[in-house]
């Protein structure tokens, strides 16, 4: 395992994103070749909505460096409200982070539609950036031994 106090270090930002828009969003940057660092690990899941706050604990824990989480656009939810229920775990869950000791800006939350790829990278740009300027997480982060590998 590496020294994650190294120089040239990248963070790991774990990406909790709706299968429905923003994955798909994240799917047409790719194929439409638009640029965003490769610090994002993205996890596809049913809803926003669906992404609790032990999730993103977890990642914290697991040695994630900033989470993001991206759903449809209010109103567009296709499981009709998920996404406003994402928003308000969103805003209790940041103000928690901040309670334990952890930087609010390791945290982001977007909407992001399926039509918006160059969206999409310019959030993943500007969120790798703040996770950056804040260094290697060192709260809630888990060390792994040798023998043990890091899932992030």
């Amino acid at each position: 395992m590496r020294d994650r106090s190294q120089e040239g270090w990248e963070p790991k930002i774990v990406a909790f994103l709706c299968r429905w828009c923003s994955y798909a969003g994240a799917d047409l940057a790719g194929v439409s070749r638009y640029q965003y660092p490769p610090s994002i690990r993205i996890v596809r899941v049913p809803c926003s909505g669906r992404v609790n706050a032990q999730l993103i604990l977890d990642a914290f824990k697991a040695g994630a460096d900033g989470v993001w989480v991206s759903g449809c656009h209010p109103g567009d939810c296709h499981y009709i409200s998920g996404n406003l229920y994402a928003r308000r775990r969103f805003v209790l869950l940041k103000r928690f982070l901040e309670f334990v000791g952890l930087e609010p800006d390791r945290l982001h939350f977007s909407w992001i539609s399926a039509s918006e790829g160059e969206g999409f990278a310019e959030k993943a740009t500007e969120v790798t950036e703040k996770v950056r300027a804040l260094g290697p997480c060192k709260r809630l982060h888990k060390e792994f031994d040798s023998n043990q590998e890091n899932i992030w």
